[in-house]
């Protein structure tokens, strides 16, 4: 627990006051990751090599921009550093440990920029949600990956919405999921989607006891490739239960 407060407290200094709530989500995740690196291991390898096989394909390489860049666990940042001329971290948090493995690192060519990249509070206010048009002003981009983010949009959505007081849309996570991917299709760059699009309970016996689509019944482009994601495996969430995510990769030129 002292790790976890330490990173806590460094990580609230250096985040803006409006994004601060977010910050336990972003550290009980990566106290997840460290308790589950076996069993995330293989995901995170998957999603490592369609990020590289993206960059491989791209010709210059000046700048990449990761959305949803995390723990920077499913990103081979080390490798995009030396690749790109410029490497482009967006997410609401950047966890002090993440930022100071990045310094470490000596990755001098990576910059972290802080963002809500849901587009709730433009739907909010009646605008049509544009949550990448900041992508746009990004000069010299050449390719643009979007890092399980997009299921974590509807969730934190419906945690939102669950709180909110003024009338929103009864489709309003459909609508910014498919927004995220409107943005990916509309920007002049490659694209490299990586999300969860399903998770299912399972017991011991290998049986399914639920099944859940993450994204608000909107159709992600055709997927590329595709495997599974335990998660929760037995004994994190349950000892007779463990959650497994469907994870596909898919372009959205």
């Amino acid at each position: 627990m002292i790790f976890e407060a330490l990173n806590y407290a460094a990580t609230r200094w250096m985040t803006s006051r409006e994004h601060r709530p977010f910050i336990r989500y972003s550290i009980n995740l990566w106290s997840r990751g460290r308790r589950c690196a076996s069993a995330w291991a293989e995901h995170e390898r998957n999603c490592n090599q369609v990020i590289l096989k993206a960059a491989s394909a791209i010709t210059p390489r000046r700048t990449v921009v990761v959305l949803g860049s995390g723990l920077l666990r499913d990103v081979p940042v080390v490798a995009l550093s030396r690749a790109f001329d410029t490497v482009v971290l967006v997410d609401l948090v950047h966890i002090a440990s993440v930022r100071a493995w990045v310094a470490y690192k000596g990755l001098k060519n990576v910059r972290f920029i802080e963002r809500d990249l849901s587009g709730y509070d433009a739907l909010r206010t009646c605008e049509v949600p544009e949550p990448l048009d900041f992508l746009r002003r990004v000069p010299w981009l050449d390719l643009v990956v979007s890092a399980n983010l997009l299921s974590q949009i509807g969730m934190g959505v419906k945690k939102r919405l669950a709180a909110e007081t003024a009338p929103m849309p009864d489709d309003a996570v459909a609508q910014l999921i498919q927004a995220h991917i409107d943005g990916l299709k509309q920007v002049a760059a490659s694209t490299c989607l990586i999300t969860d699009i399903s998770f299912e309970v399972i017991d011991r016996t290998g049986s399914v006891h639920e099944k859940t689509d993450l994204l608000a019944g909107v159709e992600p482009p055709p997927a590329v490739a595709g495997w599974d994601w335990p998660v929760a495996p037995l004994g994190e969430e349950s000892k007779d239960y463990r959650i497994q995510h469907k994870v596909i990769y898919a372009a959205c030129d």
